[in-house]
């Protein structure tokens, strides 16, 4: 069933109405909430995951050769991060993993009583690390909160969920182009209020990829165990969909493509593999249960300017 509000941005933005006829065909009219041939990433073998948001497989791989590792490709699950988040730890108990997050997409998910998950702690580098210059967390920081949280909970599978190379652009061509880091660009770029050549946009994520590759390549070379780098969806910058061949870009819920769900799997070992095991949580997950203290909990318009930020509320 569809809002009223839905309703009005198809009549005012009629390539939705082309979008939405696609992603029925890929979800079997609605019945399924992510793809599941994708991979399980929790149940994967890994001591350290690091994700890149919206992360294309073919980008990274013309960089993998700069990286450490084994570099292969695995089918995502979903090709958004809220189904991602839905399709991989809702309603789990991952008390053997600490969660550092750039990004406040699982708190926000879980205050909407979209996703319930716990770990054995989790580390919000968006509330304290949040950079209002290029209104993200910028790469190093979340790379710095990744390395503090390997020394305090050595135990521990360590998940990293970076924001790179997600817009907003963090490199030169974002500040050539400010509508790249002030806009969501996709739906900007949909209603027309924008007009960028691919070119610009391809230079503006690979500068982003640029941007957070030498963390990277640093929590690689310095995190025992097993490290797997990998990306939660991947990204379209033009490409047509299917099966009504229309050109497609952001990472749309719903939308299978091969670009969309095809992202990188690079295994890395670093000395001896950890003893890991599940402990009950530091603290109780934030605000969804409603059972964090009044003094921990985040202004909800913080959290709202964030994913704006991040382009993910209109």
């Amino acid at each position: 069933m569809y809002s009223l509000r839905q309703l009005r941005r198809v009549i005012d933005q009629p390539k939705l109405f082309v979008r939405e006829m696609n992603r029925l065909y890929y979800t079997r009219l609605g019945r399924r909430s992510y793809d599941p041939d994708g991979i399980d990433i929790t149940a994967a073998d890994w001591d350290n995951l690091l994700i890149l948001d919206a992360c294309r497989y073919d980008m990274f791989a013309a960089r993998a050769d700069e990286l450490p590792g084994v570099l292969e490709q695995r089918r995502s699950r979903a090709s958004m991060t809220t189904e991602f988040l839905k399709a991989n730890i809702d309603g789990r108990e991952l008390h053997d993993i600490v969660y550092v997050a750039a990004t406040p997409m699982l708190y926000w998910n879980r205050n909407r009583g979209e996703v319930t998950a716990s770990f054995h702690h989790e580390i919000n580098v968006w509330r304290d690390g949040w950079d209002d210059e290029v209104h993200t967390v910028r790469p190093e920081t979340t790379a710095e909160y990744a390395a503090r949280a390997a020394d305090e909970y050595p135990n521990k599978r360590l998940l990293v969920h970076f924001v790179q190379p997600h817009f907003p652009a963090v490199g030169p061509t974002g500040e050539e182009y400010p509508e790249l880091r002030s806009m969501r660009v996709w739906d900007a770029l949909d209603r027309g209020d924008i007009d960028l050549p691919d070119s610009v946009l391809w230079r503006a994520f690979r500068e982003n990829l640029d941007a957070v590759l030498p963390h990277v390549d640093d929590l690689l070379k310095t995190l025992d165990g097993r490290t797997v780098v990998t990306a939660d969806h991947g990204q379209m910058i033009g490409e047509r969909s299917f099966p009504i061949p229309f050109r497609e870009y952001g990472h749309p819920p719903g939308i299978y493509t091969h670009e969309l769900l095809t992202v990188p799997w690079l295994v890395s070992t670093n000395g001896p593999r950890r003893e890991t095991f599940a402990e009950e949580p530091v603290a109780p997950p934030e605000r969804g249960d409603e059972t964090e203290p009044a003094d921990m909990e985040t202004d909800d318009d913080v959290v709202t300017d964030r994913l704006e930020d991040l382009g993910y509320i209109v």
